[in-house]
């Protein structure tokens, strides 16, 4: 018996989503591998150091993701490019290259604004001792926003051109690198010396500048990629082309900020609770960001399926890529669950060791986070990717604005009432995080389901 005809193209579109979502997962799970290696490396130095890294990574990561995220704007540009027109050499290099100017701006905002981590910290009520190492991290991990941000660029060209699986390898590549470099760095190996906390710091540094250099080796010896030659009039402006990336890519980056705002402010409303605490809400937020990577990635593959099928005006594909990533994000997020609900002790052991006495304050809380955590993975899954869904449609202005009204109207009000002012403490923190969660991923994914009264979706 034949399968209905309406079910062949859906099969058709799981499996291209599969095919774009699976290495692009797993490239984010590995880059989270290597952030992981840092605090890893950074836990053995002590409680107060692992505090500071997580104040300084907290602002560190919150300017990248926003930076990224405005440069990030390349990737539904490409993918409608292509959909419009498959051999769109001209226009994706033109896209490309005003992403990479945009990107040369960004890197040098955000490592100015990386200088004046310490104020923030103090103003905060951190302990100015830790904020001061904090600080010292902070400054030299600045200097891996260029090649941060130029990398994400390539490796958004790659993956829009069908070859994610070179950001998986490239990746895997970042982590050998980090924890050589933090082995040797941190405790002084292989002739280096001992430079503890900023050691960590300048390993990344290195990891990234390395990254950077793979996705170029990359593109210059693919032959459908170099044929596309990204630097060619590298000098011409593009201005209507940079004008409509900063449209999208400004809501891209306030959305990415708010969530990432939200998350990074819990580890200050937890370094007003206790250090305790603040330690194991940074070993527990480690891990949800982990398990977050896959339906991040799916949200990325979202955004491209989706923005193909956008570009080509083909309605039909649009819904069926909507029902391909939906469908695979759930499945991922119940396989997430049951993972942290199962084995929490065993996670949290990757980063601390839970049988000794002195972390017993530590892995006890950590182990109630993890299960706030895992209640919040199909809302967090969720938001993800009807983000990158909407995105596609290239549809960002009002995804922008339910996320820092979700995020910070809900989420931190929420967090910090429980939190300061309720006996839940951090507890209270995570159920914050959880509300906000929830509150954006039901309104994203309404927006979604009402877009074509919406007027999103074009003929």
């Amino acid at each position: 018996m034949s399968e209905p005809a309406a079910l062949s193209p859906l099969r058709t579109e799981i499996g291209a989503t599969l095919r774009l979502a699976a290495p692009l997962a797993l490239a984010n799970l590995l880059q989270m591998a290597v952030y992981a290696s840092d605090v890893i490396f950074v836990a053995r130095l002590g409680q107060d150091a692992l505090a500071a890294s997580s104040l300084a990574v907290s602002i560190f990561m919150l300017i990248n993701w926003g930076l990224l995220g405005l440069t990030g704007a390349a990737a539904p540009l490409i993918a409608a490019e292509l959909g419009h027109k498959t051999h769109s050499v001209r226009e994706v290099r033109r896209t490309i290259r005003m992403a990479l100017w945009l990107s040369f701006l960004c890197a040098a905002v955000g490592m100015v604004v990386c200088q004046f981590g310490l104020p923030l910290m103090l103003a905060t009520g951190q302990d100015p001792r830790i904020a001061a190492m904090a600080q010292e991290f902070l400054t030299i991990l600045s200097f891996a926003l260029f090649p941060m941000i130029v990398g994400n660029v390539l490796r958004t060209f790659i993956s829009t051109m069908g070859k994610p699986i070179f950001a998986t390898l490239i990746t895997a590549l970042a982590i050998g690198v980090n924890v050589l470099g933090n082995f040797a760095l941190v405790f002084g190996k292989f002739g280096f010396p001992a430079m503890g906390l900023p050691g960590s710091a300048l390993s990344s540094l290195i990891t990234a500048v390395i990254t950077m250099l793979a996705y170029l080796a990359v593109i210059q010896h693919d032959r459908r990629m170099r044929r596309t030659y990204i630097w060619g009039r590298f000098w011409r402006p593009e201005w209507k082309r940079l004008k409509t990336m900063v449209r999208l890519g400004i809501p891209i980056a306030l959305t990415i900020m708010a969530e990432g705002g939200l998350f990074g402010s819990a580890a200050y409303l937890m370094g007003n609770i206790g250090a305790a605490q603040l330690a194991a809400h940074t070993i527990a937020l480690q891990i949800a960001a982990a398990f977050f990577q896959i339906p991040y990635g799916i949200g990325q593959a979202a955004t491209i399926r989706i923005g193909y099928h956008f570009g080509a005006g083909d309605r039909q594909g649009v819904a069926r890529a909507g029902i391909a990533v939906f469908g695979v994000c759930l499945i991922a997020q119940v396989v997430a669950i049951a993972a942290m609900l199962g084995a929490p002790r065993l996670i949290i052991s990757a980063y601390v060791d839970p049988d000794l006495p002195e972390n017993a304050a530590v892995v006890a809380f950590a182990l109630q986070f993890l299960v706030i955590a895992a209640a919040f993975q199909l809302a967090d899954g969720i938001q993800t990717v009807a983000s990158g869904a909407l995105r596609g449609l290239q549809d960002t202005k009002w995804p922008m604005i339910i996320a820092l009204a979700g995020y910070w109207l809900v989420g931190f009000v929420v967090a910090a009432w429980l939190g300061l002012w309720t006996p839940l403490a951090g507890i209270g923190v995570w159920i914050g995080l959880m509300a906000g969660l929830v509150v954006v991923a039901i309104l994203l994914t309404w927006r979604w389901w009402r877009r074509e009264a919406l007027g999103l979706v074009r003929a």
